[in-house]
């Protein structure tokens, strides 16, 4: 039961916020169980000598007594403290530790810049999906961490000296947003960044993640307006644009950007546009986690799961009593369709098999609330849970996916994701419906040599089959009949053809 796995606490005293996860271990997967955050802004409490003020501390000590009393009922092994670049800085930051210690009843470990990115990164290598080298950014309140790694090896790590509430303090200090301070801002970071370029670049990276409130943001302000999830040096000129625009803090209204990450906002655009500039970052995507999941993941000495999305969706099939047997026999069918249709229909987007693959693994989890209204019950869950190791955009596919595994076409949820193009949304949803109705006898030998997918061309689709098999499985016959006409209303051709 899950609730009689041990809770474990991670808390990270950072720059700009104070954090706290709890979780418990369920069924190989980490469940949340409690998130806080509160905005404390501990680095803007740091004067030119590097004293933290007593302003910032009573804001920090405020905070932790928030935290101390979910703290109580957990085991003192299982809780760890950490503290970051502000504390590491300031020159009586024992002042904070000792008070903070008092209320928590638990010690607090002021970390490194390198522990602080090595424990990052295997917070977002615990809970991302990436393959090869990968490139892991996390801009804080006063410290930005740069890592690339493959699997649990780390190959290049630097913490910097640069976060969103020391730019803010250092180049936009008034309401006035303008050009030059952004470039007075970009500049500076590039000049903390040159020295370090050859060597991330030597290394090179397949793939980059972000994991910080800045990143979250992008990712939210991409997703209100319609957007791929996928940040770029061009969007982030954009959005450079967009603030020069309003000229000033106290009129930024750009959607999707939350009141409380607004005036740290301008700070850390301006350190992203560096860092994309200097190592030729093509794009970026958000992690599943970072700092406080990492600390989570080495307390449990967990954090080099296999693959991350096997995990997770192991961890949804236990957790719904999902039937695995059959959800494995629509997946061999809608995979073995896919392969078949791939290159006359163009599913070249390489998220297209993989979530088609989690979508058929997963297409019965609604029926854990009832059958009737099981597709819609399948696309809330998924939207509404974590899925380590899925990006917000897959998830949104995904839930669209399950939407419309049967009944009528839900078109506008497959129009609404980004993940991959709508063309490509239909033709998975199309694929797995098929699949589901040829396995809906749960019968091991769903296929077994007597279907086969002709696709004579581009959205065209040919089930060909024999008279035998049409007149010995009359129940598949029919539905897929029912969704021919289905699928020819929508103006996709679909036909059966005997042999």
């Amino acid at each position: 039961m899950p609730g009689s796995s041990p809770l474990y606490a991670a808390i990270d005293l950072g720059s700009n916020s104070f954090h706290m996860l709890v979780v418990r271990n369920v069924s190989g997967a980490i469940r949340a169980v409690s998130r806080v955050k509160r905005k404390v802004k501990l680095a803007q409490g740091l004067d030119e000598n590097n004293i933290l003020s007593d302003e910032a501390i009573q804001r920090g000590l405020d905070c932790i007594r928030l935290f101390s009393e979910q703290l109580k009922d957990i085991p003192e092994q299982n809780i760890r403290i950490v503290a970051t670049a502000t504390l590491r800085l300031a020159k009586n930051a024992s002042v904070f530790i000792e008070k903070a210690e008092k209320i928590l009843e638990h010690s607090i470990e002021i970390i490194s810049g390198e522990e602080e990115a090595r424990t990052i990164y295997h917070g977002v290598v615990s809970t991302s999906s990436a393959s090869g080298n990968v490139l892991v950014i996390d801009i804080g309140g006063a410290s930005t961490e740069l890592i690339i790694g493959q699997g649990l090896n780390v190959k290049v790590l630097h913490s910097t000296q640069m976060g969103c509430v020391t730019w803010l303090n250092n180049f936009f200090t008034d309401d006035e947003i303008t050009e030059d301070k952004y470039d007075k801002a970009i500049e500076a970071a590039i000049e903390i960044l040159s020295p370090l370029a050859d060597e991330y670049l030597r290394e090179g990276f397949a793939t980059c993640v972000g994991a910080s409130g800045t990143i979250q943001s992008l990712q939210e302000i991409m997703i209100s307006n319609g957007e791929s999830e996928v940040v770029t040096l061009e969007k982030l000129i954009h959005l450079k644009e967009m603030t020069l625009e309003y000229g000033a803090f106290s009129k930024l209204n750009i959607a999707g950007l939350s009141a409380e990450r607004l005036t740290v906002f301008p700070s850390g655009l301006s350190i992203l546009i560096a860092i994309f500039r200097i190592l030729d970052i093509k794009g970026m995507t958000l992690a599943g986690g970072a700092l406080r999941e990492g600390v989570i993941y080495r307390m449990l000495g967990d954090y080099a799961p296999r693959n991350i999305r096997t995990k997770t969706v192991d961890s949804l099939i236990t957790r719904y009593q999902i039937d695995r047997e059959q959800a494995e026999r629509v997946t061999k069918v809608s995979l073995f369709a896919f392969d078949n249709l791939k290159e006359a229909w163009q599913l070249n987007d390489p998220s297209a098999r993989p979530v088609l693959k989690w979508a058929s693994m997963l297409y019965e989890i609604g029926l854990c609330i009832e059958y009737k209204k099981a597709p819609k019950h399948a696309s809330y869950i998924i939207d509404n849970i974590e899925m380590p190791g899925f990006t917000n955009a897959q998830k949104h596919l995904l839930s669209a996916l399950l939407l419309n595994e049967r009944d009528a076409f839900k078109l506008e949820a497959l129009k609404k994701q980004s993940a991959v193009s709508y063309e490509e949304a239909c033709a998975l949803a199309r694929i797995l419906r098929l699949a589901i109705i040829i396995c809906v006898r749960r019968s091991p030998d769903a296929i077994d040599g007597e279907i086969s997918f002709n696709m004579p061309e581009y959205g065209r689709l040919e089930l060909v089959t024999t008279k035998d098999w049409l007149d010995n499985h009359y129940l598949r016959a029919t539905l897929l009949k029912e969704e021919c006409q289905r699928q020819q209303e929508l103006g996709w051709s679909m036909t059966i053809r005997e042999k």
